[in-house]
């Protein structure tokens, strides 16, 4: 490597990519950390995994030999910073933060003085100081504020998203002591456009929750009004664009399958159980919201029975073909994805399953079928179901299919019934 600053990214996902691209551009030298063998081989031969990095985006940055992808720490000696950009997945309904703890304990080792560590994972308020930074310290014999400095900053990485990115969002920053969050700070600033600084990682942790928190709960308001909606006999999405026309005091949400992605079903929970954790009470939205959107798929299904009903077929032994299965348009990012568990329920009651999604290489649900999304498939359905409404799908072609169609995205705009 050069004689340029070493910035080591732990994990080189939808979060880490970007900012791995980023920190070459600028001038760092880039050690990009994952321990998945495959990904990291992907990206020594310049092929991304990430729709907002595209491969020229990547293979100048190999070219400028200061990105070395790799799955070994010990690449990651002699680093002057650090971000860990890992999973914090649920499980069993419980924050899982043993990825934070593994790349903890596998960095520690080669902390030195001087250096600044950043997780951006989500996480509850006060992992940053009472896991990351014990880990730290037992594995360096340093100490946190003296020798070396901790901070956090929220990811807000939304991927699909043209017009905010990495670098043009503005980036909340914290350090565990002043003295660290004057390093941290400076590190974003020279990554990012604009750095909103808070007082304590604490508050910088409970930022990200609460900003997914109130997309969560918002969604699942309007999930609920579309079922009673249809109900009263009331077009719930022509309500939603009316009100939407209020300059104020009004912020536009929209129904669908569910929620999905590494934010919105995890990061309300991983509140909803600190608040329990450390005061004994239950904090009712998070876990309302929760019940609406996890049971949005359910809701689809008998949708679909009902619609196949009406036609007098069973939903067993009836093919039905999902359109769009990530859980974001545009994107082939399936975490969490509602669709898959709309697929897994129509598998379990006998469904002939077909799925089609030009973003996804291969589905992870069992028993589905993926195909093209062309007149012959459409054609041959009993049921055409719109989950995530890819821009490139030909909807004039699902508009005119033949069975039951139900579009839960409202992308045929009225054409044939929605949510």
């Amino acid at each position: 490597m050069s004689s340029a600053e070493k910035i080591v990214v732990v994990g080189q996902g939808y979060v880490g990519l970007p900012i791995a691209m980023r920190a070459v551009e600028v001038g760092f030298d880039v050690v990009g950390l994952d321990v998945d063998h495959t990904k990291v081989d992907r990206l020594r031969s310049g092929r991304s995994h990430v729709e907002d990095v595209g491969s020229d985006t990547l293979a100048q940055a190999l070219a400028s030999g200061r990105y070395h992808p790799t799955s070994t720490y010990d690449d990651a000696a002699g680093f002057d910073f650090a971000i860990i950009t890992v999973p914090t997945p649920l499980r069993d309904t419980l924050p899982d933060l043993s990825f934070i703890e593994e790349s903890a304990a596998a960095l520690a080792p080669h902390v030195t003085s001087g250096c600044v560590v950043v997780l951006e994972s989500t996480t509850y308020p006060g992992t940053t100081e009472q896991l990351l930074v014990p880990i730290l310290e037992r594995g360096s014999g340093l100490q946190t504020g003296d020798d070396f400095h901790v901070g956090y900053s929220p990811e807000r990485i939304d991927p699909g998203n043209a017009t905010h990115g990495f670098v043009n969002t503005p980036k909340v920053a914290s350090g565990v002591t002043e003295k660290c969050r004057k390093q941290v700070v400076g590190l974003y600033e020279r990554l990012v456009d604009d750095v909103v600084v808070v007082s304590t990682p604490k508050e910088a942790e409970l930022t990200k929750l609460l900003e997914n928190t109130f997309r969560h709960v918002n969604i699942a308001l309007v999930n609920e009004l579309a079922m009673f909606a249809r109900d009263l006999g009331i077009d719930v999405w022509e309500a939603i664009d009316a009100a939407s026309t209020k300059p104020f005091g009004f912020m536009k949400f929209t129904p669908g399958p569910g929620v999905g992605g590494h934010c919105l079903p995890v990061d309300p929970s991983y509140l909803s159980w600190q608040v329990r954790r450390s005061l004994g009470y239950s904090f009712r939205f998070v876990e309302l919201a929760n019940d609406v959107n996890e049971h949005m798929p359910d809701y689809v299904v008998q949708r679909v029975m009902e619609g196949l009903n009406a036609r007098s077929l069973p939903l067993r032994g009836s093919t039905v073909l999902l359109v769009g299965m990530s859980y974001k348009k545009n994107t082939g990012d399936d975490r969490e994805s509602p669709a898959l568990r709309v697929a897994d329920l129509l598998v379990a009651r006998g469904c002939l399953v077909q799925a089609a999604d030009p973003y996804i290489e291969r589905l992870r649900s069992e028993g589905v079928e993926q195909v093209e999304l062309d007149a012959a498939v459409v054609e041959a359905a009993d049921a055409v179901v719109i989950l995530t409404d890819h821009d490139d799908f030909d909807y004039d072609l699902v508009a005119a299919a033949p069975g039951y169609v139900l579009d839960t995205r409202h992308r045929l705009g009225g054409a044939r019934e929605t949510l």
